[in-house]
């Protein structure tokens, strides 16, 4: 089971930590997706087993981190330099796998997701 959180209302140009705990079982590969009204989910980073290997959309590259901590059976996405268009739920998601993915059927749990709203 994953868990969400942190996500709340910033302004333009703030920050926001989200974390994903896990629980219930050992999750490997995990990655952060985002839904924005009437689009679809899109991979916003992910992250492999070990930490040593990331992805992130081009649209928040040098932005976001995502990191984890597997003692805490954490995720974390930080995100900084917010704008609006980053305005969405996130979710985050799991597997079984130790590799990521930036495809959502890669991912066997997801969390309940939490929103991030930014303002102009």
């Amino acid at each position: 089971q994953l868990q969400a959180y942190g996500g709340g209302l910033v302004q333009a140009g703030g920050s926001l930590r989200l974390s994903c705990a896990a629980s219930g079982r050992t999750v490997y590969g995990m990655g952060w997706f985002r839904q924005a009204p009437g689009k679809e989910r899109d991979v916003v980073a992910a992250i492999t087993w070990s930490g040593t290997s990331t992805y992130y959309a081009d649209s928040v590259k040098g932005r976001f981190t995502i990191s984890r901590d597997n003692a805490k059976n954490t995720m974390y996405l930080q995100m900084n330099s917010l704008k609006p268009e980053d305005t969405a739920v996130y979710y985050c998601a799991g597997s079984t796998s130790s590799g990521y993915s930036r495809d959502s059927s890669y991912y066997n749990d997801w969390g309940q997701g939490t929103l991030v709203t930014v303002s102009s």
